[in-house]
């Protein structure tokens, strides 16, 4: 048995608008499964697939009040290349920031609604345009120890700095657990889905994360599964697809 990370689970004061900046910033295509659900993908793309993490984005009331925890770095193909996205993107409403990154050569920009990404300097080939999914965390081996047993991702990396995964397909963007001291304080606002393969079990995928280290969280009227992973962060485990 093994998970899939299929999507990331975004929340927004406006899905629709969020939502049109993120489809003009991947050059994706938006659809909708209900009112204040904004869903993103790859034109042509079959769901699920490994070749693409698409986006979800969710109404919300609750204010953002912390930097994201998890967050995307947009890829691209040379200096010339990540001079004009950052232009585009300032067009599209992104805002540069500085979160204490000092003087580095990616370019760091919030979203129209506050929330952090950043536009590499450097080729990630055959990535897609999120050339990897980032997540900060205290301590990367665990991290790396879990997820790497709770999805069929590949462990590529993992040092005392970070940890990298990536589809054991070998495309699509890469997924980085980022050491940072910063302590998480409230429920991400930014969190990963996973999905089961269709012959599995959702109750008995449920049980077996919680063997790897995540606990359930006790939310009714759900069909799916809202755990966290050993350092809290939350995560969704889909029905079976």
């Amino acid at each position: 048995m093994a998970t899939r990370l299929v999507q990331i689970n975004m929340k927004a004061r406006d899905d629709a608008a969020l939502g049109r900046f993120w489809a003009e910033a991947l050059g994706w295509s938006i659809s909708s499964e209900g009112p204040g659900v904004t869903n993103l993908e790859p034109e042509g793309f079959v769901y699920p697939d490994p070749t693409a993490v698409c986006i979800d984005l969710v109404l919300s009331e609750e204010p953002k009040t912390v930097k994201n925890r998890v967050h995307v770095d947009l890829a691209t193909t040379s200096p010339a290349h990540q001079t004009e996205l950052v232009t585009r993107l300032t067009d599209l409403g992104a805002t540069p920031i500085d979160i204490g990154q000092g003087d580095v050569p990616w370019t760091v920009m919030a979203d129209p609604e506050g929330n952090e990404f950043c536009v590499l300097d450097s080729l990630y080939e055959e990535t897609g345009p999120i050339a990897t999914v980032v997540v900060d965390c205290a301590d990367p081996h665990t991290m790396a120890n879990f997820w790497s047993q709770a999805t069929d991702w590949t462990l590529h990396k993992v040092t005392d700095h970070n940890a990298v995964l990536r589809s054991a397909a070998g495309v699509g963007p890469y997924l980085q657990f980022l050491r940072t001291p910063d302590p998480k304080t409230v429920w991400n606002r930014v969190h990963l889905d996973v999905r089961p393969y269709p012959a599995d079990d959702l109750e008995a995928e449920a049980t077996r994360l919680q063997s790897l280290g995540a606990t359930l969280l006790d939310l009714p009227d759900i069909p799916w599964k809202v755990l966290t992973d050993p350092e809290s962060n939350e995560f969704c485990l889909l029905t079976p697809a």
